[in-house]
């Protein structure tokens, strides 16, 4: 059975891979410079695999909300 299409993820479909290919391995060794042309491929060093940090959102308040809820950790503050 499949799911209704409204109910699916959009992002759900990319996911991290925290193995790299061969190919991907070298590529990134190369931009780093820690790769010597005629290296033997079976002993390549290990490359960290760098995972996307998620930006979390900021809650946007009024101005008179802010100044109230500042008066009032001032007053707690003080007792």
């Amino acid at each position: 059975m499949t799911i209704d299409t409204s109910l699916r993820i959009k992002a759900g479909s990319v996911k991290l891979r925290n193995v790299m290919t061969r190919a991907e391995r070298l590529a990134k060794l190369k931009e780093q410079e820690r790769w010597q042309p005629g290296g033997n491929v079976l002993g390549m060093p290990k490359v960290r695999v760098e995972k996307p940090a998620l930006k979390k959102k900021k809650k946007v308040k009024a101005e008179g909300e802010e100044a109230a809820a500042g008066g009032k950790k001032a007053d707690a503050k003080k007792k």
